[in-house]
């Protein structure tokens, strides 16, 4: 059979699935309006309706979540400071990703909602913002976003391109599908050689992929981090301090009884705790205070005092600044099949770290720290709260991991001017 048919029947039979399916995502929306009420807001977008008139050309750069923005920001920065004269769009899918791009830029830049992969809301958002060259952060691979982008003549680039083994055999059933949608890409630029030969497995061909390194080493420090750890360490006292962040409902628990287990030998250590989603900040807190904690929260109080045994981050966007303030961190996603999640931010603000096992989103990063002598993975709870108390007890160690993490990451930088180089051919 032809290949332009083959293409079309498979084009014709995904859209069709994905029209019977609106249903389910409206029902999605509302299942998490009820744990977010964010998600009630702004439909219109999700379906690509917009109320006004269509937009100037734009260069349009599309980041699913709050990790990806992040990860995107240096470049995204860099494109702010070089070209001032574009327009720039940035798409997310999750409420959190939409305001973590609102604090970081406002209104220096575009945005609003990528469309659900329907081919007619898709069409509808490329007729509305014109976009002259699309970057897709990482692994965002829409069959009909890319075939129409094509189809418009929109060149696009995936960049910081992330493909773990895992993903890898989540798309075998649509792989015939994404792999020719991935081949309409101009350019992957993937984080490392074993990405790019994932990718190339998915269906993409050898002379689409080039190696430009990770974007999250391109991390940028804010140089008043240390006027705000010294601040809040003055206001809890010497005493020490451990941080759980990004964690999720399944770790909970274990995070619970870890901080149990450690206040025994350190009676005053203080648990900083940012879970992931904004949806349990609530309850998050509420369990600390169950376990018989005096707990204070940063929207509350904005800072904890010596009296509390427990302080809940409930805010986007402040991670970084709360890693800076903790002597070791247990970083989330990771005692669950998550995958784990950025391992880069305590490494670039000088954080001794602990994780669990599962960390297949961050397999290459994790290998590259543990190798270094920046990171020890726990096989399970137990082991990562045995790490905590084994690192809170040897200040030299701290120190050690934490500057051979840093190295790391010096070391890692780059990424964003490679990418820079791959992508300006294509900049109006």
């Amino acid at each position: 059979m032809p290949e332009p048919l083959v293409e079309r029947l498979l084009r014709g039979l995904y859209s069709a699935v994905l029209y019977v399916l609106v249903p389910v995502t409206v029902y999605h929306l509302i299942w998490r309006g009820f744990r977010q009420a964010e998600y009630f807001q702004r439909w219109s977008e999700r379906y690509a309706s917009y109320a006004d008139a269509p937009q100037p050309s734009t260069v349009w750069l599309h980041a699913v979540s709050v990790g990806e923005v992040n990860a995107a920001a240096p470049l995204i920065d860099t494109l702010l400071q070089q070209r001032p004269d574009l327009r720039l769009l940035v798409t997310t899918i999750t409420p959190t990703g939409s305001a973590r791009v609102t604090k970081l830029w406002g209104e220096r830049v575009e945005h609003v909602y990528l469309p659900y992969d329907l081919s007619g809301a898709v069409r509808r958002f490329l007729d509305h913002y014109r976009p002259r060259l699309g970057l897709i952060v990482e692994t965002e691979l829409w069959p009909n976003l890319l075939f129409c982008c094509r189809d418009r003549g929109v060149p696009v680039y995936i960049v910081n391109a992330r493909l773990s083994a895992r993903s890898l055999r989540g798309y075998r059933l649509l792989r015939p599908l994404v792999g020719r949608a991935l081949r309409t890409v101009r350019v992957i630029a993937a984080q490392s050689a074993d990405d790019g030969r994932r990718f190339q497995r998915l269906g993409a061909s050898s002379g689409q992929v080039v190696v430009t390194g990770n974007l999250k080493y391109d991390i940028a420090v804010d140089p008043q981090l240390p006027a705000f750890a010294r601040t809040f360490r003055e206001g809890i006292g010497p005493r020490p301090v451990w941080i759980a962040a990004s964690t999720h409902e399944q770790e909970e628990a274990a995070v619970l009884g870890i901080h149990r287990r450690l206040r025994r030998r350190w009676p005053d250590l203080l648990l900083l705790w940012a879970p992931r989603h904004p949806e349990r900040f609530r309850a998050v807190a509420q369990q600390a205070v169950d376990a018989g904690w005096r707990t204070a929260t940063r929207r509350l109080t904005r800072a904890p005092d010596t009296g509390d045994a427990v302080f809940v981050i409930d805010t986007l966007g402040e991670l970084m600044s709360f890693y800076g303030c903790a002597d070791v961190a247990f970083v989330g996603g990771s005692l669950q099949e998550i995958g784990g999640h950025n391992l880069l931010e305590p490494a670039a603000v000088g954080t001794a770290m602990v994780t669990g096992p599962h960390l297949h989103n961050f397999s290459e990063i994790a290998r590259r720290l543990e190798r270094a002598g920046g990171l020890c993975i726990g096989a399970d709870a137990d082991a990562v709260g045995a790490a905590l108390a084994a690192l809170l007890g040897d200040p030299q160690r701290r120190a050690g991991m934490a500057a051979a993490a840093a190295a790391l990451v010096e070391e890692g930088r780059g990424a964003v001017d490679r990418t820079m180089t791959v992508v300006y051919a294509d900049l109006p």
